[in-house]
């Protein structure tokens, strides 16, 4: 059954906007902003998001470290199973010992099923996007909640979290599919949207605008001609059908020749061989945007 998208519901401090957490939100006592979503999940789904903020993205937990401060990675809306909050840590642990997760939940019975999984390093805690921890975060990662939320909530949502983010921080805003063979996510640093990126498992696409169903809200929507990602989807299948002669050596080598076509013909994607190997490809927010965005 699909669920209609809702509203946001606003905190009780009043409109969402970037100063309303204060520093100590973590002690503070105020309604989480934000819906209880349907919280389905599953066992390694988000391993293609957490690979990349583990892979290229792990220089900010760097950045952030300190003596006696720890970076905080936050997994906003983990669902019924706090099942990828664990998994988040155990992945950005192996390249930052020192890093602590949260698990955010804004439904207080998620939380106290979790609760028993605590321990050094790793905690739950009821919240919504106020992010409700003391400090700021180095990684904000919330997959599959925006998607259950109005299209026209979203900046609102994701000028709140940014709010949230330390000197050094990104928001990520993505969606998959129930297995995690298809995913997207926006990357959002405090000055706004940053870059798309796309992830696939080899054979899990006939082309890779296949992909289309499971973008961000931000642009979910916006896959119609005259939408710059529209524009980029078709340039990918283009590229893809060009590749075809490289198809008995493998879907890897296609879409290998197909990344390299669109960087070649001009578009501001990431020319990273060894993410493009993985089935990952991103792209400059500015080439993707909805029409009316200003970034």
């Amino acid at each position: 059954m699909v669920q209609r998208a809702q509203r946001v519901k606003k905190a009780s401090t009043g409109p969402a906007q970037r100063d309303i957490v204060p520093r100590d939100a973590g002690r503070s006592r105020i309604t989480p902003f934000g819906n209880a979503t349907r919280g389905t999940t599953n066992p390694n789904r988000l391993r293609r998001v957490d690979r990349w903020l583990a892979g290229p993205e792990a220089w900010r937990l760097r950045r952030d470290r300190s003596p006696g401060s720890a970076p905080l990675v936050v997994d906003l809306g983990y669902g019924g199973s706090p099942t990828t909050a664990v998994e988040l840590y155990a992945r950005i642990h192996a390249v930052c010992p020192d890093a602590h997760v949260t698990g955010i939940e804004i439904e207080p019975e998620r939380v106290r099923v979790a609760k028993p999984l605590e321990h050094d390093g790793l905690d739950f805690r009821v919240g919504g996007f106020e992010i409700p921890v003391p400090g700021h975060a180095t990684m904000v990662r919330a997959f599959n909640v925006l998607r259950q939320y109005d299209e026209a909530d979203v900046r609102l949502i994701w000028d709140t979290v940014r709010s949230r983010l330390s000197p050094n921080g990104i928001f990520v805003d993505g969606t998959c599919d129930e297995i995690g063979r298809r995913s997207t996510w926006v990357a959002l640093d405090a000055s706004g949207p940053q870059t798309l990126t796309i992830s696939m498992r080899f054979g899990s696409f006939k082309r890779p605008s296949d992909v289309a169903e499971r973008l961000p809200k931000a642009l979910i929507h916006r896959n119609v001609p005259g939408e710059r990602i529209n524009d980029f989807l078709q340039a990918l299948d283009q590229h893809w059908l060009a590749a075809a002669p490289l198809a008995p050596f493998g879907i890897r080598q296609r879409w290998l020749l197909m990344c390299q076509g669109m960087y070649d013909g001009g578009w501001p994607v990431a020319r990273n061989p060894s993410r493009w190997r993985l089935g990952e490809l991103t792209v400059a927010w500015s080439a993707v945007a909805p029409g009316l965005d200003e970034a």
